[in-house]
């Protein structure tokens, strides 16, 4: 029997990468997206054409409803979850604090930070011996910003990404005995669509002479660091952030 990987905010770049690699490593794969449909949906009958099995389902991870309803049909049509990536995650446009609304910063973390923790706990009530599951993995996508703070760029999703560390450091040694592992991987500037929603198209390539290695990293790349926190291969790995950044 294949085990079972959720990804949220799969249907595109970071997440997509992670469910063609997952599948391509056995995994069953149930593809979360917010709102485009058709790219979740044909990501999925791709992998399936392909041999593999997948889902595309629909949630917003902001909302503790739609989330729940999710994990019913992750149970009922596929089975019991061994991994959950927390990748769905929002920027916005690139600009000052000052002239950032409370609006912008609800929804941020919201999504963000709220909607980790959404998917997470469903999980857990899932995975962990204390609720008579057989254990499991969370990974969680941090970023880069929150150790730099994306000043004058977007300090609220910095700010977000910041919480999803320390919950990821606090979690992880909550669950430690209960048989969940829960790590972070923070990537830093990769060249995915994302980056259209700063307004700022060139980005990625002004960004590239900063960081040591020269160039901005891939989805490909960010997935395979994924793949290996939630295998057995860091089963002793846990409360961990892991930076791919670059060097930077």
């Amino acid at each position: 029997m294949s085990k079972i990987m959720l990804v949220t905010g799969g249907g595109r770049g970071i997440g997509a990468a992670t469910c063609r690699l997952a599948a391509a490593r056995g995994y069953a794969v149930a593809i979360n997206y917010a709102r485009n449909r058709d790219a979740a949906q044909a990501l999925a009958d791709a992998i399936t054409r392909g041999g593999g099995r997948a889902l595309a389902m629909q949630a917003d991870v902001a909302d503790e409803r739609e989330v729940e309803a999710m994990f019913r049909r992750i149970d009922s049509e596929l089975g019991r979850l061994d991994v959950l990536v927390n990748n769905a995650g929002i920027v916005d446009l690139a600009m000052r604090f000052d002239e950032m609304s409370a609006e912008r910063w609800q929804r941020m973390f919201a999504v963000n930070v709220i909607g980790t923790m959404n998917c997470a706990r469903q999980a857990v009530l899932r995975m962990s011996t204390r609720h008579g599951g057989a254990g499991g993995a969370i990974v969680n996508l941090s970023s880069g910003a929150a150790r730099l703070g994306a000043p004058g760029r977007y300090v609220d999703y910095a700010s977000a990404k910041g919480a999803v560390d320390t919950f990821t450091v606090g979690l992880g040694r909550e669950l430690a005995a209960e048989g969940i592992r829960v790590n972070a991987v923070r990537p830093g500037v990769i060249d995915t669509e994302i980056h259209a929603s700063s307004g700022d198209m060139g980005f990625v390539a002004a960004s590239s002479a900063g960081i040591p290695m020269q160039r901005a990293g891939r989805a490909e790349e960010i997935a395979e660091a994924i793949l290996w926190v939630a295998s057995d291969a860091a089963s002793f790995t846990t409360a961990a952030v892991i930076d791919a950044t670059g060097g930077r």
